[in-house]
C-alpha cells in the first residue's frame, strides 16, 4: 500500500507503467475536447438567441416605457439675438429650468397640484390632475421654461417625480417696448410673428438638443430703443389724458425708410405670445387698416400741384357744399368765400379737396395713389401689412370722399411711407424695420417732383406755424415742425358714428430739409378738460406729436434751430 502512494516515475525499465500512463491520457482528451464543444455550443446558441430577440424587439418597437421617456423631450432652436440700431440688446437666448414629471413616481398627485399651481397659478389645474393620475404615464411637461425663483421653490417641495431639464428660452430684457414688432417664438423657441418670424424664415434658427447658444451674428434692426421707449410712454399718456380706446405711433427715417420706432397700444409682451392673438392688442401699425381723414388731403393737394391743375395760389369756390345724388359735402367750419389752395390745406377743407380730385378726374386720382403704395399691399421684415381697402369703381360720390380720407382705409405704416415721399424730395422708400448701415440715403423711386415736394413741405410748416392752421398745436420752438391733421369718424353698423372717431397728425421735422415723419393715431378719444371737450386730432393728436417731438428730436440727433444759432455765432 506504502509503495503504491508513491509517485509513478516512469524509466525505459517499467515499459507496463508507460502503456498504462499511456492509455489514461488517450482516454480523458476526447473527454475534455467534448466539454469544450459543449461549452461553445452553448455560448453560441445563448448569443444567438439573445441577438435574435434584440433584432425582434429592433423590428417590432420600442417599448413603451423608452417611447414615453424619450417623446417628450422635444429640440429646441437656438436663435440670433437681436439688437437696436444701436447694438442694444432686445431679444436673447437664456437657459431656464423646465418642469416634467414621472407619473409612476407621484406618490400624492392632488397635493402636487396644489402646491404648483400656487406657485404658478395661470397653470390648468384639472388638466394636470388628469395626466398626474394616469400611472402609465412616464413623462408628462409641466412647464417649459420656469424663472430660478420658481425651480428652486419647486425642488425644495422635495415631491418624487418632478424633474427639471434645462432648455433653450427666449427674454426680452426691454418686457414690452416694441412687441407687436419684435413678435414671439413658442414653446419649442421657433418664431412664431414678427421678426422673430422672419429669423426663421430668412436668418435661420439652429436646432439644439442642448442649450448651445446660436452663433449667428445679431439681427440689427433700425429701431432706436431710446426713441422707441419716448414715443411708447407719450402714446401711453395720451391715452390716459384723453381718455382713448387705443393709440399708435410710427416714426420714420424719410431717407432710407428706416423704421426708428413702431408702438400700439394696448401693448403685447412678447413672453406671452397669447396675447397677439387678443383683438384688443391687435397691431394697429400694421395690422389693422383705417380711414385717417383729412391727413389724406396732402396726396389730393400734391397731386393737383403736381398735375399742374394749381398753384399754391389758386384760388376755388368752397362757399358751397358738393352734391352727389343724397350725399351732402360740407365743410365743418364753413369760410364763406373763396379760398387758395394753400389755405385748403391750412383749413382742412373738404369741399376744396374734393374739387381739387374732381378736377383731375378719378383715373388721374387713383393712378397717383398707385404711385404712393397706397392702394396696393406692402410687406417688411416684421410681417405682412394689411392690404389697403378702396372701391374698385371710383364713381363721383368716392373720388370725393377719398380726397379727405374716408372711404379708403390703410395701415398707419403704409401711409407713413408713402407720406414720407411727400416731403423728401419725392422719393418711395419702403418701409424697414432692419438698420441699412450708414452709407447715405437709399435709392428710392422716384414718385414726385421735387418742386411739388417743396411746396408741399412749405404747406404743411404753414398749417403748424399759422396760429390758424389746424397743426398749431404741434408746435415745437426750434424744431421747424411741419404737418395735416385727420379726424375720420368710425364706420359702424348702419353708417359712421359721429362722435366716434380715430384722430391722427402725420408731420415730419426739420421741414426745411426733413429727416423724420411722426404719424401719430388716438383711437377713440374723449372730449374732456384736457382737449378743450373736442375730439378732434387738432386737440390730441397734435399736441401729443409736439411732445414726441420734442422728446425724440435730441436722440436722433436733430438740433433745435436756437442751438445752431448760438453754435454758429
Amino acid at each position: 500500500m506504502t509503495q503504491s502512494r508513491r509517485p509513478v516515475i516512469i524509466t525505459p525499465g517499467l515499459p507496463k507503467r508507460r502503456e498504462t500512463v499511456s492509455w489514461q491520457r488517450s482516454g480523458s482528451e476526447p473527454k475534455k475536447r467534448l466539454r469544450s464543444a459543449a461549452i461553445t455550443l452553448s455560448v453560441v446558441v445563448m448569443s444567438t438567441a439573445i441577438a435574435g430577440q434584440l433584432v425582434r424587439l429592433a423590428w417590432v418597437g420600442r417599448t413603451g416605457l423608452t417611447i414615453a421617456i424619450s417623446n417628450p423631450i422635444a429640440n429646441s432652436f437656438a436663435r440670433p439675438d437681436i439688437v437696436d440700431r444701436r447694438g442694444r440688446l432686445l431679444a436673447t437666448d437664456v437657459s431656464l429650468p423646465s418642469l416634467y414629471a414621472d407619473p409612476s413616481r407621484i406618490l400624492d398627485h392632488n397635493a402636487v397640484v396644489e402646491q404648483l399651481t400656487n406657485l404658478m397659478p395661470d397653470l390648468n389645474g384639472p388638466k394636470l390632475r388628469a395626466d398626474l393620475s394616469d400611472r402609465s404615464r412616464r413623462f408628462v411637461w409641466v412647464r417649459r421654461g420656469v424663472s430660478p425663483t420658481i425651480a428652486q421653490h419647486i425642488h425644495n417641495l422635495g415631491f418624487p417625480g418632478l424633474s427639471f431639464k434645462n432648455e433653450l428660452k427666449r427674454a426680452y430684457p426691454a418686457g414690452k417696448l416694441a412687441g407687436h414688432v419684435l413678435g414671439a417664438v413658442n414653446v419649442d423657441n421657433k418664431g412664431v410673428a414678427g421678426l422673430e418670424q422672419y429669423i426663421d424664415t430668412e436668418v435661420g434658427a439652429d436646432p439644439v438638443l442642448g442649450t448651445a447658444l446660436s452663433r449667428k451674428a445679431p439681427v440689427q434692426t433700425s429701431l432706436d430703443l431710446g426713441v422707441q421707449h419716448a414715443l411708447q410712454d407719450e402714446l401711453k399718456s395720451a391715452m390716459r389724458r384723453y381718455q382713448a380706446k387705443g393709440a399708435s405711433g410710427v416714426v420714420l427715417d424719410v431717407e432710407t425708410g428706416e423704421v426708428m420706432a413702431a408702438a400700439s397700444l394696448p401693448g403685447v409682451d412678447p413672453m406671452q405670445p397669447a396675447q397677439l392673438q387678443e383683438p384688443e392688442r391687435q397691431d394697429r401699425v400694421t395690422g389693422g387698416t383705417y380711414e385717417l381723414g383729412s391727413i389724406f388731403k396732402a396726396f389730393t393737394v400734391a397731386m393737383a400741384l403736381e398735375a399742374g391743375l394749381v398753384t399754391a395760389k389758386t384760388r376755388l369756390d368752397v362757399s358751397k357744399p358738393l352734391v352727389d345724388g343724397r350725399h351732402t359735402i360740407r365743410d365743418g367750419h364753413g369760410s364763406g368765400r373763396p379760398l387758395s389752395v394753400t389755405e385748403i390745406f391750412t383749413h382742412s377743407s373738404n369741399v376744396g379737396a374734393g374739387l381739387l380730385s374732381l378736377a383731375a378726374g378719378p383715373e388721374r386720382h387713383k393712378r397717383f395713389l398707385e404711385t404712393f403704395r397706397l392702394l396696393g399691399p406692402i410687406k417688411t421684415e416684421a410681417g405682412l401689412v394689411a392690404a389697403p381697402q378702396s372701391p374698385e369703381v371710383w364713381q363721383r360720390i368716392q373720388q370725393i370722399t377719398i380726397s379727405f380720407g374716408h372711404g379708403i382705409a390703410v395701415s398707419p405704416l403704409q401711409f407713413a411711407a408713402a407720406g414720407a415721399a411727400l416731403v423728401n424730395g419725392g422719393r418711395y422708400h419702403r418701409p424697414t424695420f432692419l438698420r441699412q448701415g450708414t452709407v447715405g440715403p437709399r435709392d428710392g423711386q422716384r414718385v414726385l417732383s421735387e418742386a411739388t415736394s417743396r411746396t408741399m413741405r412749405k404747406l404743411m410748416r404753414l398749417n403748424v406755424k399759422d396760429g390758424a392752421g389746424t397743426g398749431r398745436h404741434a408746435n415745437v420752438p426750434g424744431y421747424r415742425v411741419g404737418g395735416k391733421t385727420g379726424t375720420a369718424e368710425v364706420a359702424g353698423r348702419g353708417g359712421y358714428k359721429k362722435k366716434t372717431v380715430i384722430s391722427s397728425f402725420f408731420s415730419a421735422f426739420p421741414m426745411d430739409q426733413p429727416r423724420y415723419v411722426v404719424l401719430v393715431s388716438i383711437f377713440e378719444p374723449t372730449g374732456n378738460r384736457a382737449s378743450g371737450g373736442n375730439i378732434t386730432a387738432s386737440r390730441n393728436a397734435a399736441p401729443t406729436t409736439a411732445r414726441v417731438i420734442e422728446r425724440i428730436a435730441p436722440l436722433l440727433n436733430v438740433a433745435p434751430r436756437r442751438a445752431l444759432a448760438v453754435l454758429k455765432k
